[in-house]
């Protein structure tokens, strides 16, 4: 419902504006649902029973921007590279439906009204995420310069669950359970990356792009399995060290086994394949937040 509501907005605005809003990706919600939901999880087990419906939604919405303007500036820096591969070629700003300036006011324009809007959570929660985007600019240079540019992707994303905790609880001394998290999510930022980067392997070959795909190769699943016990093995400890109830374990590993069943299912040769399991990895998010929920009533 989600992809379709998205997908609505942006095909039935004008073709001026349609062309921002594809920028900031918002007819693809998968990325800013995966950006989101370690948020979430530290909302649910910092709030305990009671989180704010104000704070979740001033969340949904700083997440939609911030992850908007993160693929502004990967646009404007990527652009040369977007032109050359099939997938992404029709980008706006690869395309010159969007210029460069133009494309960094809206970036621009996008992380100073995310700030706004957290800071009407609490002003320790906008400025955690301030912090966050001189990491959201580095990282399209990673695929230029760094072996493994997933893993500086990790630490950008799981920076939400930070964000989440600080907006639950109104202070940035982040206790292990909040680390616990962003482990869990960071680990899980290195799985569906690492998917979604297998889509366009035999481009970065020829271009010359750092990639998960390209460094792990035919060893792929075996790592994937490796950091989905790493994210599951986080979000547990962080559960424990909250003092969660049984329902959380139990949901925890339905998560848990569900992501095995995405390993083991995705055919990294096919590129639709590995699209359909990365959107996939929003079923194994929300079931820890599930998780995160439940065990607060049990």
């Amino acid at each position: 419902m989600l992809h379709e509501i998205s997908t609505g907005v942006v095909t039935k605005s004008p073709t001026p504006v349609r062309a921002y809003l594809l920028l900031m990706r918002l007819d693809r919600p998968t990325g800013y649902v995966l950006y989101l939901l370690p948020g979430l999880w530290a909302v649910a087990l910092a709030s305990g029973r009671g989180p704010s419906p104000s704070t979740v939604v001033l969340l949904a919405v700083a997440a939609v921007l911030v992850r908007g303007a993160a693929c502004a500036v990967n646009d404007v820096i990527d652009k040369d590279v977007d032109a050359r591969v099939a997938r992404t070629v029709s980008r706006p700003v690869a395309s010159g439906a969007v210029s460069v300036r133009n494309g960094l006011l809206f970036a621009a324009a996008q992380a100073g009204v995310a700030l706004l809007v957290l800071a009407l959570v609490n002003v320790e929660t906008s400025l955690v995420a301030a912090a966050s985007y001189p990491l959201i600019v580095a990282y399209p240079y990673m695929k230029r310069i760094f072996f493994w540019p997933t893993a500086f992707l990790a630490l950008v994303m799981s920076v939400y669950a930070l964000i989440g905790w600080t907006a639950a609880t109104g202070s940035a001394d982040f206790p292990l359970t909040a680390f616990g998290l962003y482990a869990g999510g960071a680990f899980w930022t290195l799985i569906h990356d690492a998917i979604y980067s297998h889509q366009d392997k035999e481009y970065d070959r020829q271009i010359g792009v750092k990639s998960s795909a390209l460094l792990f190769g035919g060893a792929t699943k075996a790592w994937l399995a490796l950091f989905g016990v790493l994210s599951v093995g986080s979000v547990l400890w962080a559960g424990s060290q909250a003092s969660v109830g049984w329902a959380f374990y139990l949901i925890l590993a339905l998560a848990g086994g569900y992501l095995s069943y995405l390993i083991v299912r995705v055919d990294l040769d096919d590129p639709k394949a590995c699209w359909d399991a990365f959107v996939s990895n929003t079923y194994f998010g929300w079931l820890i937040l599930a998780a995160a929920v439940a065990g607060q009533f049990t």
